[in-house]
């Protein structure tokens, strides 16, 4: 089943302790990007973060929005800047030396220095992972069910386009007979003349029956368009990523339909191609949006 790369999905995980909410928001791109916009705090997780990404998609720019709520009650620490409380102390103790007063025996003295209590909130993620990523999985979930929507959507116009350009192909093999008579009749009356004793131009004669050996015959060339049309429907059907494998067929449809135009030297048969190659460019701007 085909894919786009173009896709949504969002998610939101509440526990007692946390609510995280992901969002993942994907447009074309050749190879597979992602771009975090998330806390600092969590990108002790970014790269198990990629790694589940990438399981569900192998192409596209994809920007992961996260977002959490930590809800537990904060964790207040004081810490001691030991170092400073000495030098405080030394610096009292100078001072009580120099004007013959007693030392202060309190610690709550230096209680009121700036700095040497210092009062920090703990930011310890505490169990936050398991959240993150059930949001996660949550979230993947939606945004690969949109891109499979949508890429059944294209698999069906896809389809839609290929039979067109099958019932052409036949037209196109239909019309071959008529086309190869005419050439040589057209030969066979240029010889007649000669023949007759008519002045013709030798050259000429030359490059028309190279013209009818090989330029008129373009059955190669319609049976590979047909083996390239069946191979697009086969791969279609593949499970892995295909944009890259039709977007290569997609440049030999065209170089078969290209050939067969210019070996015809006919008007329905030209007129057949340019329909031929208008599906064809259709096709080609809907691979562009296959992962």
């Amino acid at each position: 089943m085909l894919k786009s790369m173009t896709g949504f999905g969002a998610a939101t995980v509440e526990t007692a302790d946390y609510k995280v909410t992901v969002e993942l928001k994907a447009v074309n791109q050749r190879f597979l990007e992602l771009n975090f916009h998330m806390g600092r705090q969590l990108s002790q997780w970014e790269d198990a973060l990629r790694q589940k990404i990438s399981q569900t998609a192998a192409r596209g720019k994809v920007d992961i929005f996260i977002n959490y709520v930590d809800k537990r009650e904060g964790k207040t620490l004081i810490r001691v800047d030991k170092n400073l409380a000495l030098s405080y102390q030394a610096a009292l103790n100078e001072l009580s030396d120099t004007l013959h007063i007693p030392r202060p025996d309190d610690a709550a003295v230096y209680v009121n220095f700036p700095d040497i209590l210092k009062v920090e909130q703990s930011t310890e993620l505490t169990d936050l992972q398991p959240v993150l990523f059930q949001a996660l999985s949550e979230a993947l979930t939606a945004f690969d069910a949109m891109r499979r929507s949508e890429g059944a959507h294209i698999e069906a116009d896809f389809a839609q386009r290929l039979d067109k350009l099958a019932d052409m192909r036949q037209l196109v093999c239909q019309l071959a007979p008529a086309i190869v008579e005419s050439r040589r009749n057209h030969l066979l009356a240029m010889v007649e003349d000669a023949l007759a004793g008519k002045e013709m131009d030798e050259a000429r004669i030359i490059q028309e029956t190279a013209i009818y050996a090989d330029r008129v015959n373009y059955t190669e060339e319609v049976v590979r368009l047909e083996s390239h049309i069946g191979q697009f429907r086969k791969i279609m059907q593949a499970a892995e990523p295909v944009g890259r494998k039709l977007d290569f067929l997609i440049q030999e449809l065209n170089r078969e339909t290209n050939t067969i135009g210019s070996k015809a030297n006919s008007t329905e048969v030209a007129q057949l191609v340019v329909d031929m190659k208008s599906e064809i460019e259709k096709i080609r701007e809907q691979v562009q949006n296959i992962e």
